[in-house]
């Protein structure tokens, strides 16, 4: 009997233990406290001619549900004549001071003719857009409002992998929806977004997500929901945010002088990989190549070359490519800074004084300029048209074309894309398309090409081989 009672004893505080050790965390007190911080955004982009309208594997819905905004930015455009039609957006944002400015994400609002801010309370507010800054994905609104419930701002570096965060947003609409997760990396680098470490979680964030926050388990905004990863259009487990002090490094510019200063040095790189590695002499594959470097610019100034390979910046190790635009974007124009890189199998030190980056080219239709009319698609699939005098100088290049539009073949699976710069093929510069498809042609069957592909702020050589058919 005593047995049996021990036994069930035992029994009883597995079972207790056993069931603390497996119960989740209570987000019923964060979501309380923050959500009226979060608000819901739509905007209102007048009537004008559109172009690249058709997108691939776009599927069939109404222009004003959220998920059509969703596609437009994320799916690949292939083409399609431009038309007429009024642009409606939804997303998030969140308020980051009790008289009314806001933080939400730049695609969401800066070709608005219309922002309009709704409250959990229902109060609906038309919104003035301070300053958008493209190449963080990060805007800054003003309601003109008092009293108004604000986050509190955490530190993304004291973020640890694995631990909890919640997102509050308006996925497809639905206000004040709240998902949670965990951290899944930190620092992560994506394709054309060269100043932000995103926050990457598996977070459910959706459309209509996008400028809403992340919160950490003190009730801390910690990040901004911005990106998802899918092959299907849905989550599929893999969300990225802008960390805060990024996103508040931007708006506080943006209040201060209604514009974002970045520092720039001139030089097109890329990553460094095993091979290269190898043939540089370096010990691991670290650093950021350079691919090219801008004739009278800093780095050129400072004596930098082509093949040099990047190692530390102003004191701060480069591991990989991505992280030197953050740092140099992070310096201020004007500083003297040290730099080491690897030459001809030794280090070497010089000193370059950090430039300002130019300010973005308004979105084309607001201002913008184009260049001349895409070209129809060659062999290997591009459509492609020459750089406009405003493009050059905005890239800081004297050559290049641009690939406006592309069809599924060699190039696409390659992986260039639509919006990438073209500045050579087989290490000459390209100036024409009519150039470009001259040297193309001259390419034998079974040959191989290099293109070097300026993407963002980086480039890259990309190889593919020729075959008989090639655009297919």
């Amino acid at each position: 009997m005593i047995r049996k009672f021990i036994l069930m004893t035992l029994i009883g505080l597995s079972t207790a233990v056993f069931a603390q050790t497996r119960e989740l965390p209570d987000f019923t007190g964060l979501v309380e406290k923050e959500g009226p911080s979060v608000v819901n955004i739509s905007t209102v982009q007048a009537p004008s001619m559109i172009s690249n309208r058709d997108f691939q594997g776009m599927p069939n819905i109404p222009e004003d549900d959220p998920f059509f905004e969703f596609f437009r930015r994320h799916m690949q455009p292939y083409g399609g004549a431009p038309r007429d039609f009024e642009s409606k957006s939804l997303g998030s944002g969140f308020i980051i001071s009790s008289d009314g400015y806001i933080l939400t994400n730049a695609h969401l609002v800066d070709a608005a003719d219309e922002i309009t801010v709704k409250l959990t309370d229902k109060r609906e507010f038309r919104a003035k857009l301070i300053g958008a800054d493209r190449k963080t994905d990060i805007a800054l609104l003003k309601i003109e409002a008092s009293g108004l419930p604000k986050v509190t701002q955490g530190d993304p570096g004291k973020l640890k992998v694995g631990e909890w965060v919640v997102a509050i947003g308006s996925p497809f609409g639905f206000e004040n929806s709240v998902t949670a997760g965990i951290v899944s990396a930190k620092g992560r680098s994506l394709a054309q977004e060269n100043f932000v470490p995103f926050i990457q979680t598996d977070v459910a964030i959706n459309p209509g997500n996008s400028g809403g926050p992340l919160f950490n388990m003190n009730g801390e905004v910690v990040g901004i929901n911005s990106q998802i990863y899918s092959r299907t259009g849905g989550f599929m487990g893999l969300s990225f945010a802008i960390p805060i002090d990024v996103a508040t490094n931007i708006s506080n510019q943006l209040i201060a002088t209604g514009k974002v200063s970045r520092g720039r040095i001139g030089v097109l790189i890329q990553e460094v990989t095993k091979e290269l590695a190898e043939s540089f002499g370096l010990p691991k594959p670290d650093g950021a190549l350079v691919a090219s470097v801008q004739k009278g610019g800093p780095a050129d100034k400072a004596g930098m070359e082509a093949r040099d390979v990047i190692l530390k910046f102003d004191g701060k190790p480069v591991t990989a490519a991505g992280d030197l635009p953050r740092i140099v974007g992070a310096t201020k124009p004007g500083s003297k800074v040290p730099v080491q890189v690897w030459r001809n199998g030794a280090t070497k030190e010089m000193t370059v004084t950090v430039d300002e980056t130019p300010p973005d080219e308004k979105p084309v239709g607001r201002g913008g300029k184009r260049g001349k009319a895409p070209d129809t698609s060659n062999r290997i699939g591009l459509s492609l048209s020459e750089l406009s005098t405003d493009q050059k100088k905005q890239l800081e290049v004297d050559n290049g074309l641009l690939v406006e539009d592309m069809v599924p073949g060699i190039a696409s699976h390659a992986g260039v894309r639509p919006g990438d710069v073209i500045l050579s093929i087989n290490n000459q510069d390209v100036t024409t398309v009519e150039q470009f498809n001259q040297l193309l042609n001259k390419t034998g069957k079974g040959r191989n090409i290099a293109l070097l592909v300026r993407r963002g702020d980086t480039a890259t050589f990309i190889t593919m081989k020729l075959n008989g058919n090639d655009s297919k």
